[in-house]
C-alpha cells in the first residue's frame, strides 16, 4: 500500500514534547518500509487547497494520523481528523468529533460522570465553586503533553488554587482549572479496536513511583515525560501486574475502559489514564486520543505484553484504518 505519514509541523526549536512526534513518526514509516508498503512522511498544513495537493501527489491508501498540534498548540489537533475528513480520506486513529471532545477535560470529565463513569471531582474559573482546604492539582483546560504540570502544580486550598491557575495562564496561556489530587496507584492503559471493530484493552500498565523523592508531587508530569537528565526517570516504573495479583482490580479498569470507549465512540487507538483511590476506585483523570505511539512509549509496551511486536502493532493500527473507516 501507499501510507502518508502525516505529522506536526515541528519547528527545529521545538519543544522536546513536539520533537518526540518526529521521532514517532520516524518510527512509524520504518516499521511499514520493512513490510513493503511505500511509505512517505509529511508535515500538517491547515491551508486546506495544499493538503489536499500534498494527498493527491502521494495518493495514498491511507494517512497515518500524528498530527499532535498545530503551531505547538495541543488544543488544535483535532483540525487535522476534520480536514481529512473533509477530504474523504482514510486515517489512522480516532475522529474528529471523539479528539475535539475529549481534549477538553473539564467537558470530557462531565460527560463521563453523566454516564456514571467515576472521575475526580474539578472545580472552574471564575467562580471556582466548590473549593475547599484540601489538595488539588492545577491542569491546563485544552492542552496534554503534560503542559505545566510541575513539582508546584499540586497545592492545597483555595487560594493557592487560584494563584495558580493565574500563575500558569501567564506563563503558558489558555485556561485552567482545578482537579482534586487522588493520592493513589496511576494507570495509563491502552485501547486499540480488535475484531469487527470491538475495543480491545491491553494489558493494565501501571505507573509506579518507586523510590520516589519524598518533595516531589507523585504525578507523571512534565519533567519525568521530557527531561531525560533528570534520575526520576529511573524511579518511575511501569509496570504489568495488576491482573495478576488483582483481578478484581484488574476488572474494574476494564470495565472503566470499555464504557470510556463506547462513550466517546471512540476508533483506532486511544490511552485511557486512571488514578486508584485508597479505597479501591479507578477514577479517570482523563483520555490520550492520540497517544505517543514511539516504540518506547507505553502503547508499544503493552503491546510487547501480547506477543505484539512494534512492526505487528503498527500493521494492526494501519489495518484497523482500512477496515472499520467511516
Amino acid at each position: 500500500m501507499r501510507i502518508l505519514v502525516l505529522h506536526s509541523d515541528v519547528p527545529p526549536d521545538a519543544p522536546p514534547e513536539d520533537i518526540d512526534t518526529l521521532t514517532s513518526a520516524e518510527a512509524v514509516a520504518q516499521a511499514l518500509l520493512k513490510h513493503g508498503h511505500d511509505v512517505s512522511k509529511a508535515p500538517f498544513t491547515t491551508d486546506m487547497d495544499k493538503l489536499r495537493a500534498l494527498l493527491a501527489r502521494e495518493n495514498a491508501d491511507v494517512v497515518f494520523n500524528l498530527v499532535e498540534g498545530v503551531d505547538g498548540l495541543g488544543r488544535l489537533a483535532p483540525i487535522a481528523p476534520r480536514m481529512l475528513e473533509e477530504l474523504g480520506v482514510k486515517f489512522t486513529g480516532v475522529d474528529y468529533e471523539a479528539m475535539s471532545v475529549t481534549t477538553d477535560k473539564p467537558l470530557t470529565k462531565k460527560m463521563l460522570r453523566e454516564a456514571g463513569v467515576g472521575t475526580a471531582d474539578w472545580h472552574l474559573p471564575p467562580d471556582w465553586t466548590g473549593l475547599k482546604d484540601r489538595k488539588y492539582i492545577v491542569k491546563s483546560t485544552l492542552e496534554d503533553a503534560s503542559v505545566g504540570l510541575d513539582d508546584g502544580c499540586v497545592v492545597v486550598g483555595p487560594d493557592a488554587v487560584k494563584r495558580r491557575a493565574e500563575d500558569s495562564r501567564r506563563r503558558h496561556g489558555g485556561d485552567w482549572f482545578a482537579e482534586e489530587f487522588i493520592d493513589g496507584r496511576e494507570y495509563n492503559i491502552s485501547m486499540m479496536q480488535g475484531v469487527n471493530g470491538t475495543p480491545v484493552v491491553m494489558p493494565l500498565a501501571e505507573m509506579r513511583f518507586d523510590d520516589w523523592p519524598a518533595d516531589k508531587p507523585r504525578i507523571v508530569g512534565y519533567p519525568a515525560k521530557w527531561d531525560e537528565t533528570l534520575d526520576i526517570n529511573d524511579q518511575m516504573v511501569r509496570c504489568f501486574e495488576t491482573e495478576k495479583r488483582e483481578p478484581e482490580l484488574a476488572a474494574k479498569l476494564r470495565s472503566a475502559c470499555l464504557r470510556t470507549w463506547k462513550l466517546f465512540d471512540f476508533t483506532g487507538y486511544v490511552r485511557v489514564d486512571f488514578r486508584v483511590t485508597p479505597q479501591g476506585e479507578p477514577l479517570v483523570l482523563e483520555i490520550n486520543t492520540n497517544p505517543c505511539i514511539a516504540p518506547d512509549a507505553g502503547f508499544a509496551a503493552a503491546g510487547e505484553q501480547i506477543g505484539l511486536s512494534y512492526d505487528q502493532l503498527i500493521l494492526k493500527v494501519v489495518d484497523n484504518a482500512l477496515t472499520h473507516a467511516r
